[in-house]
């Protein structure tokens, strides 16, 4: 009896160890494509991070990460089941929006976060990232400027990432180097959007010269201070000689 219940609780500690250490992951293999003009996509996520996704212009797969390509290959076939799972979108949302009588796209408007990859130092190279999220439709336009003057060099763009409701995450990358006084801004335009909306961005950082007036500032308060508290003191003494 006794190594019966000695083999039950070993059976149960090696399931409660495997039971402990199993990880749950989520693949999903993403097709979208709209008949508004914009790209459609195909891409392969794990936990909802990207690992690839396939390019309808150059016709080839991309690494969302190139230093794991080794670990993390597209399926065999990818590039051909990709295009024909776009000519299989296509045929199926033009048959959808006649047999629904071609139903009003849901509007939801995008919002915008600007903020830079690294630590801030001026004259040091960097990244500002325009994190667009929650929008539908697909078709949207980021465009970046520098001192209300368009730039296009150093910018680049993601796929989109779908979120549970359907509505879509982007990220529109800027390469530069803050200067003092440069205003950067990000530009979306999207037909949930009465206007384009426009977030601005610039270096925040304490100069050479800030350092000094603020620690001339902090000597002059002390020195205020303290000859209040001198007066005071001679005040009190003059009032008890009285």
């Amino acid at each position: 009896m006794k190594s019966c219940v000695f083999l039950a609780a070993l059976l149960l500690t090696v399931w409660t160890a495997v039971q402990a250490e199993t990880v749950t992951h989520l693949t999903r293999h993403l097709s979208a494509c709209q008949n508004n003009g914009t790209l459609p996509e195909r891409d392969y996520e794990l936990d909802n991070d990207e690992l690839f996704h396939f390019d309808f212009d150059k016709k080839e797969v991309v690494q969302r990460l190139p230093e794991f390509a080794k670990y993390w290959g597209p399926p065999e076939g990818a590039a051909a089941r990709a295009e024909a799972d776009r000519q299989t979108c296509t045929y199926s949302v033009d048959v959808f929006a006649r047999c629904h009588e071609y139903p009003p796209e849901k509007l939801v408007p995008p919002r915008v976060t600007l903020f830079h990859e690294n630590d801030l130092e001026l004259g040091k190279p960097n990244t500002l990232i325009c994190f667009i999220t929650d929008f539908h439709p697909a078709a949207i336009k980021v465009t970046w400027t520098k001192n209300t003057l368009p730039v296009t060099e150093g910018v680049t763009l993601t796929q989109y990432y779908p979120n549970k409701d359907f509505t879509l995450n982007m990220f529109s990358y800027l390469s530069f180097t803050p200067e003092l006084g440069d205003v950067y801004s990000c530009q979306v335009q999207h037909s949930a959007l009465s206007e384009t909306l426009t977030t601005f961005w610039e270096p925040d950082v304490q100069t050479d010269s800030d350092v000094g007036e603020t620690a001339f500032c902090a000597v002059g308060l002390t020195l205020g201070l303290l000859g209040v508290a001198v007066g005071t003191f001679f005040l009190i003494k003059g009032n008890k000689c009285n």
